[in-house]
């Protein structure tokens, strides 16, 4: 079953949202820590900054109506 553009939007805003928050706990310090004897890493922030880009594109071409594919035409060579 595909999903609206309008439930896309709202899955992909949670997943930024997500991202965002985890680059604000890794910058507020937080990459790695330890419960007990449990060590708990988190992901890597180029990672993450990549992964935010990803998303805000998809966003950004969704509330375009372009979808994330686009159609190209080359004129002659």
């Amino acid at each position: 079953m595909d999903m609206t553009n309008e439930e896309r939007l709202r899955e992909l805003q949670k997943e930024l949202d997500e991202v965002k928050e985890a680059i604000r706990t890794i910058l507020g310090g937080a990459q790695e820590y330890r419960i007990g004897s449990r060590t708990v890493k988190k992901p890597d922030l180029g990672l993450l900054y990549e992964e935010r880009t990803r998303l805000e594109r998809e966003i950004q071409a969704i509330i375009e109506g372009g979808g994330i594919f686009r159609t190209v035409y080359f004129e002659g060579r």
